[in-house]
């Protein structure tokens, strides 16, 4: 499904080309994103068009619907989606329309036995999206239409793909695969994690996720995420034993990711047991880890003993819903007594560092009010990676 959209014609009502322009330029010459890319209702509307309906986008993972039937609903920007297990076990999206009177049909999470039923006029579609059931469509029971087709009238499915757990979209269906937009990132990790190793990893039940609502607009999140600079000032705890002279730069090329790694990962856990490492992770890399905002709402972590997701759900142009989803290597260490202590003080170090940022990006986004702010300036040594997801967001904006 594909749209048109005169880019140019609508961004440049609302932001001045010259301010979208400086954002490309060379670090040393750039400004940043201009205010109404954080605080403009009507911008809003063109960015859900041009980057999270026609770039791949995370609406979230395989594993919080487990079972065949597991069913719910996800609102992406006011786009209503269905997120569903099917009988073979298979995840799919659908927009969550039904295809008679346009009425949303999944309310909540719940399991389905074999058809999703539209609460109006009760028209019912299988787990593979078929419309299966039109109760009187042709008169009291007469069920059926002589030139009605019903299956051009299926919920209309939506372009997605697992990866590493996530559910990723194209609402637009326009993007390349998304095993070649993930290429660069996957050959960059293959040296610390082969695949064999991702396919290790496990869901938490008990200590792996919790979520923040946020005051603030979904890129905040993102831009603070990929730079180390902020470390001596809004993380002591954690500078105390990774200093920001222990991080590098990450500029993923082409442009879908950047981020920071750390070269001192030493995971401070109380307890005589130690959480089990990846088995191809090698050992003289023990101590690295990376941190890797993949464009544009889902902030990566990996270290040699678990992976997070951190996504992003944006609401509107200044509230977001952050979840974190935590994973380790295999079922013992996900699931097991042995290291459930381990877990519980793993899921509280990283509450701890992101309810830290808090403060900070909503204060960014109170501070994008004012008039004289010109979309700021980067340290050409230390905002490379923030930089970079700054030139996204503009050059996907045209």
């Amino acid at each position: 499904m594909k749209y048109k959209l005169n880019g140019h014609q609508n961004i440049y009502k609302i932001i001045d080309k010259k301010k979208l322009d400086i954002v490309n330029k060379s670090i040393e010459k750039a400004h940043g994103l201009p205010n109404e890319c954080y605080n403009n209702q009507e911008y809003t509307k063109i960015e859900r068009k041009k980057i999270f309906e026609e770039k791949w986008v995370v609406v979230g993972v395989a594993s919080s619907i487990p079972n065949p039937g597991d069913v719910k609903p996800f609102d992406l920007l006011g786009i209503p989606l269905i997120l569903l297990r099917t009988n073979k076990n298979k995840i799919k999206v659908y927009h969550n329309v039904c295809s008679h009177r346009g009425y949303k049909i999944l309310q909540k999470k719940c399991k389905l036995k074999n058809v999703l039923r539209c609460p109006y006029h009760s028209w019912s579609y299988n787990l593979d999206g078929k419309l299966v059931s039109t109760p009187h469509l042709g008169g009291m029971n007469k069920h059926e239409l002589k030139n009605f087709n019903k299956s051009l009238n299926n919920l209309k499915e939506v372009r997605s793909y697992i990866w590493l757990d996530l559910i990723m979209v194209n609402i637009s269906n326009n993007e390349i695969t998304f095993d070649k937009y993930i290429k660069p990132l996957k050959d960059r990790w293959s040296k610390f994690w082969p695949e064999k190793d991702q396919k290790l990893i496990r869901h938490s039940k008990d200590f792996g996720y919790f979520q923040l609502k946020v005051k603030c607009n979904w890129k905040f999140a993102i831009e603070n995420y990929c730079e180390s600079y902020h470390l001596p000032w809004v993380h002591p705890g954690l500078n105390s034993y990774s200093k920001i002279s222990d991080h590098y730069h990450i500029q993923g090329l082409p442009n879908r990711f950047s981020g920071q790694g750390t070269t001192v990962y030493n995971p401070r856990l109380k307890g005589k047991n130690k959480l089990p490492s990846f088995p191809n992770w090698p050992r003289e890399k023990n101590n690295i880890a990376e941190y890797i905002s993949l464009f544009p709402n889902v902030m990566l972590a990996i270290h040699k003993d678990h992976y997070y997701a951190f996504w992003l759900e944006p609401i509107n142009h200044e509230l977001t819903i952050e979840h974190m989803e935590i994973y380790y290597v295999g079922n013992e260490a996900a699931f097991s007594k042995k290291f459930k202590n381990l877990r519980k003080q793993n899921l509280k170090l990283w509450q701890i560092v992101q309810k830290e940022d808090l403060n900070i990006i909503e204060g960014m986004q109170k501070g994008r009010n004012s008039p004289a702010y010109n979309g700021g300036n980067f340290s050409p040594v230390m905002d490379n990676p923030t930089h970079h997801f700054h030139k996204w967001v503009a050059k996907n904006l045209k």
